[in-house]
């Protein structure tokens, strides 16, 4: 009891000290879900969720005083766009439905903001990416110099659209095609991503015409913060109706699939992919990473070549892996007699 109600305090504080509008509702939501009784770890899950959600509203321009149906469609593709698994999402938003409830409830919302409530679609058997013909048909959309040079960078370094927003013209390497992420103000612990030339094009090009009083890539209108998520999907949406795609379901997050996709099919060693795209586990860069039957097409006729070119008389060798998982099976066989 003692825990919860350090939790319950805890969080409430966080919410209250923050000075976002609508953070005294949720201090009393939070502390409703304290008086029913439910568990310290629903609390703490419900006040970090929703501190982040009336951030997401703020940075936004708008409050859960006027929140509508698209707002709550534009968090969610936003935490989709962040990487976040599809189950962590539906978990974020149920807790995000939960408290509109409480707001409907309480007269702050009206009902109709329930009906229907915004689902989170299931995951592809693999990540979508983007068909190279749907890919020109975009590139050739853009309008506006700023636009093509944030889809572009997106396209060509597997950026997240959230590491690209903060992204600060210190960060950018121009000689070595180069912009760094860190992943902490402290420690400056990250990664390094690079670009090609049609992407080093468009963002010469951009830095000739962007804001130079600000140090972010891409400075918001007023301030000295960046442009929110809102803007950045904006551009992709405006680009993909003026191409006829926007029947496609194609969001920022799908450029990211698509660089994955086309760097493995080039080449590139999936231990390198999983670096660039900053996975932890490589796991996740395989899901990111969908092999085309093109690239299956070649690597059986590039291994027919070297069997046929006479390799295949050379000693037969197993692959150290592959040997690993025989000695690994052999000693299993062994333990069980």
């Amino acid at each position: 009891a003692s825990y919860k109600r350090h939790i319950t305090h805890r969080w409430c504080s966080r919410l209250a000290t923050g000075g976002l509008p609508g953070s005294e509702l949720a201090v009393e939501y939070l502390y409703g879900k304290y008086i029913k009784n439910l568990s310290a770890h629903s609390i703490k899950e419900s006040g970090r969720i929703i501190l982040h959600f009336l951030g997401f509203l703020e940075r936004q321009g708008t409050t859960v005083y006027c929140l509508t149906r698209q707002d709550i469609s534009t968090f969610v593709q936003y935490e989709q766009d962040r990487g976040l698994m599809t189950t962590t999402v539906a978990a974020h938003v149920r807790i995000v439905y939960a408290f509109i409830v409480f707001l409907v409830g309480h007269g702050v919302l009206p009902n109709t903001i329930m009906q229907p409530k915004i689902k989170v679609k299931l995951p592809e058997a693999l990540p979508r990416a983007i068909p190279a013909e749907d890919v020109q048909q975009l590139l050739s959309a853009i309008t506006t110099v700023r636009d093509r040079a944030l889809i572009l960078l997106l396209l060509r370094t597997g950026m997240r659209i959230g590491e690209l927003l903060e992204v600060k013209l210190s960060d950018i390497n121009l000689a070595e095609r180069k912009i760094l992420i860190y992943v902490g103000e402290k420690n400056y612990q990250g990664r390094a991503v690079y670009y090609n030339k049609d992407a080093k094009q468009a963002l010469q090009h951009w830095l000739t015409e962007r804001d130079t009083q600000s140090d972010y890539l891409f400075p918001g209108r007023s301030g000295p913060g960046t442009i929110g998520y809102v803007t950045a999907w904006s551009a992709m949406r405006r680009a993909l109706e003026r191409a006829g795609l926007s029947d496609k379901g194609y969001s920022l997050h799908h450029l990211r699939h698509t660089f994955a996709t086309d760097m493995l099919n080039a080449g590139m060693r999936l231990e390198v992919l999983q670096q660039i795209l900053g996975h932890q586990e490589i796991e996740m860069t395989l899901r990111y990473a969908k092999m085309t039957d093109l690239t299956r097409e070649n690597e059986y006729f590039k291994a027919m070549d070297r069997i046929e070119q006479g390799e295949s008389h050379a000693p037969r060798r197993v692959h150290t892996e592959l040997q690993k998982v025989f000695e690994e099976k052999k000693l299993h066989r062994s333990k069980r007699k």
